[in-house]
C-alpha cells in the first residue's frame, strides 16, 4: 500500500472565518487548534467524510473555531451528521452547543465522564471564574471569563447522545471507525479513534504539545494508554494539540513522556526533569517559546507529578 508522507502538500479548504482546514488523507481534513501563551486553547478538530455527512472529532472552545467548522460544512455542502468527543475538556467540547443549533440532527458520541466533571472539576472552575469576575475592573478580562462560564453553563448541550462504554468498531455516519476507550488516563474516560480507510489515528489529549497537560490526568494510566496507542497501525497521528505525527515522531513523544515520569518519580532536581523534556522532545518543539514550555513543566511537576499523592490517586480512580 502506498503511504503518503507527512510532508505532502496539503490542499486547503479556506473557512470564511479565516481559519483553514487542510486535507491530511483522502476524506480526512484537519482544522488546527490554537495553543498560545496567555490564551485559553482550542483543541485540534478532525473532519471525516461519511456516507450521510461529516463526522467532526472535537469541536473547539472559541466561537471562531467552531464557526470555521460550520463554514467548512457549508462549503463542502454536507451536513454534520456526527460528533465524536475525545474527552470533556472545554477546548474539545464547547462547540457542541453551536453545532447542535446549526445541525439539529447531529449525534454526539463520547464517554460518560462529562457528567462527573460537571459536578466536580467544572463546578469548581466555574466558582473560581465567578469570583474572578466579581473582583476585576478589566472589562475585556471580565468578558473572557463570562464567556468561559457560559461554556460551562451550556450543560446538556455538551453531553453525548450516544455514550461509549466499551472499545470496538462502529459505523458512524456510514464510516467505519475503531473507537478505543481508556480508563483514567487524561480524564476518567477518554476516547481515541482509528479510521481504517485512511490509517489516521486521532489521539485527543493522549498526545499534546508542547507538553503533556496533566490537570485532570493520572500519569501512570496515561503512560499505559500510550503503550496501547503505540500498537495501533497508523500512518498519521493527530494529537489533541500540536502538529501531526508519523510513527517516528510519536515514538519520540512517548520516549520523552516516559523519561519525564521517571525523572519526576526520582530524587532528581526539578530543573533536571525540565531539561530532560526539552532535550528529549526538542525535535517536536519547533517554534515554541522555551520559557513558556519550561514554565508549564515547572507547574505540572509541582502540581501534578510531585503534587498531592492523595489527589493523584483519586484521579487514577483509586
Amino acid at each position: 500500500m502506498f503511504r503518503r508522507p507527512l510532508t505532502f502538500v496539503l490542499l486547503a479548504l479556506a473557512a470564511v472565518s479565516g481559519l483553514q482546514a487542510s486535507e491530511i488523507a483522502p476524506g480526512v481534513d484537519l482544522l488546527p487548534g490554537r495553543f498560545v501563551r496567555g490564551e485559553q486553547p482550542d483543541g485540534n478538530t478532525v473532519l471525516l467524510r461519511g456516507e450521510t455527512g461529516l463526522i467532526v472529532v472535537d469541536t473547539g472552545r472559541h466561537t471562531e473555531h467552531t464557526q470555521a467548522i460550520v463554514d467548512y460544512a457549508k462549503q463542502a455542502k454536507l451536513p454534520i451528521a456526527a460528533i465524536v468527543n475525545t474527552h470533556w475538556h472545554l477546548d474539545h467540547i464547547s462547540g457542541n452547543a453551536m453545532l447542535r443549533r446549526v445541525f439539529p440532527g447531529v449525534r454526539i458520541y463520547a464517554s460518560d465522564a462529562l457528567a462527573a466533571a460537571q459536578r466536580g472539576f467544572l463546578a469548581t472552575y466555574r466558582a473560581q471564574l465567578a469570583d474572578a469576575v466579581a473582583k476585576t475592573s478589566d472589562a475585556a478580562q471580565r468578558a473572557s471569563w463570562e464567556a468561559e462560564m457560559a461554556r460551562i453553563d451550556a450543560g446538556a448541550q455538551l453531553a453525548p447522545d450516544e455514550v461509549v462504554t466499551a472499545s470496538g468498531e462502529r459505523r458512524i455516519a456510514g464510516r467505519a471507525l475503531d473507537l478505543r476507550l481508556t480508563d483514567h488516563a487524561v480524564t476518567a474516560a477518554d476516547l481515541w479513534l482509528r479510521d481504517e480507510k485512511s490509517r489516521v489515528v486521532v489521539a485527543g489529549d493522549l498526545v499534546t504539545l508542547p507538553v503533556p497537560l496533566f490537570d485532570t490526568a493520572c500519569p501512570a494510566h496515561w503512560q499505559e494508554a500510550l503503550g496501547q496507542l503505540a500498537k495501533a497501525d497508523f500512518d498519521v497521528l493527530v494529537p489533541g494539540h500540536g502538529a501531526l505525527m508519523d510513527r517516528k515522531r510519536f515514538a519520540t513523544y512517548r520516549k520523552a513522556f516516559d523519561h519525564l515520569l521517571s525523572c519526576a518519580a526520582s530524587k532528581q532536581e526539578k530543573g533536571a526533569c525540565i531539561d530532560g523534556w526539552m532535550q528529549d522532545a526538542s525535535g517536536l518543539l519547533t517554534g515554541e517559546d522555551p520559557a513558556w514550555v519550561r514554565s508549564m513543566l515547572d507547574y505540572y511537576l509541582d502540581k501534578s507529578l510531585r503534587g498531592d499523592a492523595a489527589h493523584r490517586a483519586e484521579l487514577c480512580g483509586n
